[in-house]
């Protein structure tokens, strides 16, 4: 998929990889993705609701290679 900025949150735990999220997406045009790499299980709920809750849009949620990888297009 093709995506405009990339952020990668290995190693970090909740609630730090969505923090970190809403940062890198601030200086985001509407319409760009953010590809997010995550290790922290808890990751794959909390993107989905933030999304939900920020109406930004998770475009994509896989598990590649003991890694959680994210795909979210900004509002």
């Amino acid at each position: 998929m093709n995506f405009d900025k990339e952020f990668d949150a290995s190693g970090l735990s909740c609630p730090l990889p969505i923090v970190k999220t809403k940062k890198a997406l601030t200086d985001m045009a509407s319409g760009q993705v953010l590809k997010v790499i995550a290790t922290d299980t808890g990751s794959v709920k909390d993107m989905q609701a933030f999304a939900d809750q920020t109406g930004n849009t998770l475009l994509s949620s896989t598990q590649e290679g003991g890694k959680f990888v994210f795909f979210m297009k900004k509002k």
